[in-house]
C-alpha cells in the first residue's frame, strides 16, 4: 500500500512531523514501513506561466517562439513541444532554475534566437513516465484549471509529496485504504480524524425507474448497490485528484474512471462504472457463470468462465467478473452520458478463485480477497456520487437500488485489565486502557477492570481477547513493555541434544571443505526412486504424491536428497563451476501406503556430492581430483568425530559405478552408502566424474553415545613396521587389516593401508597390499624382541588364513 502524506493530511493533522519520524512511529506500532519515496527530486525556480503568444520560430519549422508571462516578468522562450498554444498556463523553469538531476536552466540561443527559460513536461519535473496521463505524455504539461500566474508549481503538481510504502500483513486489510491508514495514524498521534463528504443532491427521478437488481447466490454476494448517474461529462479529473492517483501509483484516465479509483483507495471499497446505455437492459442479475461461458474483459482478452465464477449480467449475458474486472462491452468511454455505478460486497472465496483461474489480480480483487468493510460499501458509492456530481456535472438519481442481506453487526470482545497486565508484565491502569480504546475509536462499556468492546467492522482482524491485547500493547508502546528472562529451570534459547549434534555434524563437514546446500523437498516422477540407499527397500515404501503439484518436476516428496544435489551440481557446472563439494542435512518422506491416509514419516539423512579438483596448488604443482577414497575418508572422519565404529562393504547398487561403491555399516546394520555415480547417469545429467554419500542420520543419532572420554598422551616411544602381503586379487584388504588389529592388540595401536599394487613382477591373479603398523605400549618402552614376536605372529597367521606371503 502506497500512502501519500499530502493525501493523508486531508484526514489527519500530522503537524510538523517529518515523513521519516512518522514512518518510525508507524513501524513501532506493528505496521512495517518498507520505505519512503519522494514524488520528485527537489527543484527550484519553476513557476506558473501564461503563454501570451506562440509563433513559429523564424529559423526552425519544429520550434515555437513564445512570449510567457511569469508574474514578475515576461520571458521569451523557445519551445519544441507539439502541444504548446497561446492562452495556456504552463510550468516554466526560469533562468537560474534547477530541475531534477541537477539540470540548470540558462539563457541560450537556439537557431540565432535567444531563449530565456524552459516550458516543462511532467517528466522534466521528475514524475515517472508510467504515471503521466497518456494525453500529455508527448508534450508539455498544461494546467487544466485556474491557477495563479507566478506561483510555484511544486504544491500544484504535488512535487513536494512523500509516499510511504506499507508492508501489510494479511490481517490488516483495513490499511488498504487511506481512511484505514488515517484511523491508524490518528490513534498513533492521538488526534482527530476528518471524514470526507458523502452529501449528494436529491433528484426528482428515482434510480429504480432505470434499473432493478437480482442476486441468485446471497452467500457469495450479500449486498449489491446500483447507483444511476445521468448527464455525465467525460473530461480530465481535477488536478488534485490526478496528483493523488499518481502518488498512489495509478495513471489518471478520465474523471469517471479516476473517481472510482480514488474512492477505491480512499475507502478500500472497489467500485465499477458501467455505461448504462451499453448495458442494453434495465436489470442487473448476479449469478454463477455457466460452464465455458465467455466474457471479453477490459483488457480485450476473452475469458473462459466456469461455474466457480460469479458474474454480473444484464439479465442475459455477462458484463463483468464479480470483484475482478469489468467487461469491454459496457466500458465507460468519451461518449458516455449515463453511468451505472456498482458498489457491492463479494465473498473473498469466490474472488480468490476467479483470480487464481484467470491470473487477473488487481487493486480491486486484492481488497475483496482480504475482505472489505461491510459498513463502507454503500458509503463508498455515495462518496463517488458526490465526486461525480461535483467534477463531472452529473445528476445522481434518488434512492440507490440494492439487494441487501449483508451482516453489518460488530464483534464484541471482552478484556480484563488484570489479565492484560499479567500477559504483558505491565501495570497499565484502566484509565490508560480507556484512552487507548478512544484513540482507536472503539466504543466500549466499562465495569471496574472489565471492558466490553464493540469492534468496528473496519477492523475485521479483531475477534478475540488476544487481538485486543495486541492493540493495547502496540498503542501503549512495545518499547514500554518490561523485558524479563523466562521463568523456570531451563535456559532460554537452549538447544536440544539433537539440535546441537546436527550443528556439530554440519560444522565438521564445513571444516572438511564441503558447502551446505538446501534443495527442494519435491521431486519428479523420474527422480523419486533414483539413488535410494539399500536399507530403503523399494517394495516396502511408496513415494508420497502431491494432490495439486506446482509442476511435473515437483510432483512427489523426495525419498533421497542425492538427485537434488546432482541437479545443483549440473546447474552450477553449466555456469563454469567445475570444482564443487556439497552436502545437505535434511528430511526424506517415507510412507508404506499406496493411498496415503496419514502423514508420512520424516527421516533425517545426510547426503553429499563432490566433483572436480579437491586440492590445487599451482606453486607446488600439486593437483588431486575427488575420488572414492577422499569421500570415504570424509565419512570415516565424521564417524570418528562422533566416536561411532563404522565399517564398509563393497556393493553394487542401481545408478552407481559397479566397482566404486560400498555400503556403510554401524553395528552390522547398513546405514547408507558411498561411491561414484554411474557414468551413464553422469552423462545424462551432464556432470563430470562425481562421488556421493548418503547416510541414515536417524540410525547414527541412535548409535551416538555422548560419553566424555579421555585418552592420555603416550609417554613412551612408538615403533613403526611396514609389511606387504602378496594375496589373491579377490581378498579384501580391509579383512586383513581387521585381522592384524585383532592379533596385534593391545600393542598394535594403529594399522593403515598405504599401497595396493597389481601388475608387473606379480603372478597373475595376485596383488600386493602394504600395511603400516604402529606399535606402542602406554605402560613401558617396547623392546625389539616384543615387536618382532608380534610381527612374526601376524605374518604367520595372515599367511596361513589367506594363503599369502610377504613381499620382499
Amino acid at each position: 500500500m502506497l500512502v501519500s502524506l499530502n493525501w493523508l493530511k486531508n484526514y489527519v493533522d500530522i503537524g510538523s512531523i517529518s515523513p521519516e519520524e512518522l514512518a518510525e512511529k508507524i513501524t513501532k506500532t506493528g505496521i512495517e514501513v518498507d520505505g519512503i519515496e519522494y514524488i520528485a527530486e527537489q527543484s527550484k525556480g519553476v513557476v506558473v506561466g501564461y503563454v501570451e503568444s506562440c509563433e513559429k520560430h523564424p529559423n526552425a519549422d519544429k520550434l515555437n517562439l513564445c512570449q510567457v508571462d511569469v508574474g514578475d516578468e515576461k520571458l521569451q522562450i523557445i519551445c519544441g513541444a507539439p502541444n504548446v498554444r497561446q492562452g495556456q498556463k504552463v510550468a516554466v523553469a526560469k533562468p537560474g532554475a534547477v530541475l531534477p538531476g541537477n539540470f540548470k536552466i540558462k539563457k541560450v540561443k537556439l537557431r540565432g534566437v535567444e531563449s530565456n527559460g524552459m516550458i516543462c513536461s511532467l517528466q522534466e519535473l521528475g514524475i515517472e513516465d508510467k504515471y503521466v496521463p497518456k494525453d500529455i505524455a508527448e508534450g508539455i504539461f498544461v494546467f487544466p484549471e485556474e491557477v495563479t500566474v507566478g506561483e510555484s508549481v511544486e504544491p500544484l503538481l504535488n512535487l513536494n509529496d512523500a509516499v510511504l510504502e506499507f508492508d501489510l500483513t494479511p490481517n490488516r486489510a483495513d490499511c488498504l485504504s487511506m481512511l484505514g491508514v488515517a484511523y491508524e495514524v490518528a490513534a498513533i498521534l492521538d488526534t482527530d480524524i476528518n471524514l470526507p463528504s458523502e452529501d449528494v443532491s436529491k433528484s426528482d427521478e428515482k434510480a429504480e425507474n432505470y434499473i432493478s437488481v437480482e442476486v441468485d447466490d446471497p452467500e457469495l454476494n450479500p449486498f449489491y448497490g446500483a447507483f444511476v448517474v445521468k448527464d455525465v461529462e467525460i473530461k480530465p479529473s481535477p488536478l488534485w485528484m490526478r496528483n493523488a492517483l499518481m502518488a498512489a501509483g495509478i495513471r489518471p484516465i478520465n474523471n469517471v474512471v479516476d473517481i472510482t479509483n480514488y474512492v477505491l483507495l480512499e475507502y478500500g471499497q472497489p467500485l465499477h462504472a458501467f455505461d448504462y446505455d451499453l448495458l442494453n437492459s434495465e436489470k442487473i442479475l448476479v449469478r454463477r457463470a455457466e460452464q465455458d461461458e465467455k466474457l471479453v474483459t477490459l483488457d480485450d482478452e476473452e475469458r473462459n468462465l466456469s461455474n466457480d465464477h460469479l458474474v454480473i449480467t444484464n439479465g442475459k449475458e455477462p458484463v463483468a467478473m464479480a470483484g475482478v474486472m469489468g467487461g469491454a462491452s459496457t466500458e465507460v468511454n468519451d461518449q458516455t452520458t449515463t453511468v451505472l455505478l456498482e458498489a457491492a460486497y463479494f465473498a473473498p472465496s469466490v474472488v480468490r478463485k476467479a483470480v487464481l483461474d484467470t491470473g487477473l489480480r488487481s487493486e480491486s480483487s486484492t481488497r475483496f480477497e482480504k475482505g472489505v468493510d461491510p459498513n463502507r460499501v454503500k458509503q463508498a458509492g455515495l462518496r463517488a456520487c458526490h465526486l461525480l456530481e461535483k467534477y463531472a456535472g452529473a445528476t445522481v438519481l434518488a434512492d440507490v437500488v440494492t439487494f441487501d442481506e449483508l451482516d453489518r453487526s460488530e464483534k464484541v470482545v471482552e478484556i480484563d485489565a488484570t489479565e492484560i497486565n499479567r500477559r504483558l508484565g505491565t501495570q497499565i491502569s484502566t484509565t490508560e486502557i480507556g484512552e487507548i480504546l478512544n484513540k482507536l475509536c472503539f466504543s466500549y462499556e466499562q465495569d471496574n477492570e472489565r471492558f466490553t468492546i464493540n469492534v468496528p467492522t473496519r477492523r475485521g482482524d479483531i475477534t478475540i481477547f488476544e487481538d485486543m491485547l495486541e492493540e493495547v500493547a502496540r498503542l501503549y508502546g512495545y518499547d514500554n513493555l518490561p523485558f524479563t528472562l523466562p521463568e523456570g529451570s531451563s535456559q532460554a534459547g537452549g538447544l536440544t541434544k539433537r539440535q546441537l549434534l546436527k550443528r556439530e555434524v554440519k560444522s565438521y563437514l564445513q571444516s572438511a571443505g564441503l558447502m551446505e546446500t538446501i534443495t527442494y523437498s519435491l521431486t519428479s516422477d523420474a527422480n523419486v526412486k533414483m539413488l535410494l540407499s539399500p536399507e530403503l527397500h523399494e517394495t516396502d515404501i511408496n513415494p508420497v504424491q502431491l494432490a495439486m503439484p506446482m509442476s511435473e518436476d515437483h510432483k512427489y516428496l523426495r525419498l533421497s536428497m542425492l538427485p537434488g544435489l546432482l541437479q545443483s551440481l549440473a546447474y552450477n557446472r553449466a555456469r563454469n563451476q567445475a570444482n564443487m563439494a556439497y552436502f545437505e542435512l535434511g528430511n526424506i518422506f517415507i510412507s508404506g501406503e499406496k493411498v496415503l491416509s496419514k502423514q508420512p514419516d520424516e527421516k533425517l539423512r545426510l547426503s553429499g556430492a563432490l566433483t572436480g579438483s579437491w586440492v590445487t596448488h599451482q606453486w607446488q604443482q600439486e593437483k588431486k581430483q575427488v575420488d572414492f577414497y577422499l569421500v570415504k575418508g570424509i565419512v570415516e572422519g565424521l564417524f570418528d568425530f562422533l566416536n561411532i565404529p563404522v565399517s564398509f562393504a563393497q556393493a553394487k547398487l542401481p545408478a552407481m559405478h559397479p566397482g566404486r561403491c560400498a555400503t556403510i555399516q554401524v553395528d552390522n546394520r547398513v546405514v547408507g552408502f558411498i561411491g561414484q555415480v554411474h557414468p551413464k547417469l553422469e552423462k545424462t545429467m551432464e556432470i563430470k566424474e562425481t562421488y556421493v554419500f548418503d547416510i541414515d542420520m536417524e540410525a547414527v543419532l541412535a548409535a551416538y553415545k555422548n560419553v566424555p572420554a579421555y585418552k592420555p598422551i603416550p609417554k613412551y616411544p612408538s615403533v613403526t613396521r611396514d609389511i606387504a602381503f602378496i594375496v589373491d586379487a579377490d581378498v579384501q584388504a580391509g579383512d586383513i587389516k581387521e585381522m592384524i588389529e585383532e592379533i596385534g592388540a593391545p600393542v598394535v595401536q594403529n594399522v593403515q593401508i598405504f599401497d595396493v599394487y597389481k601388475g608387473e613382477h606379480l603372478p597373475e591373479g595376485k596383488k600386493s597390499v602394504a600395511y603400516s603398523l604402529l606399535y606402542q605400549d602406554p605402560e613401558k618402552t617396547l623392546k625389539d624382541d616384543e615387536v618382532e614376536e608380534s610381527y612374526q605372529e601376524i605374518v604367520g597367521k595372515v599367511n596361513e588364513k589367506y594363503n599369502a606371503y610377504v613381499r620382499s
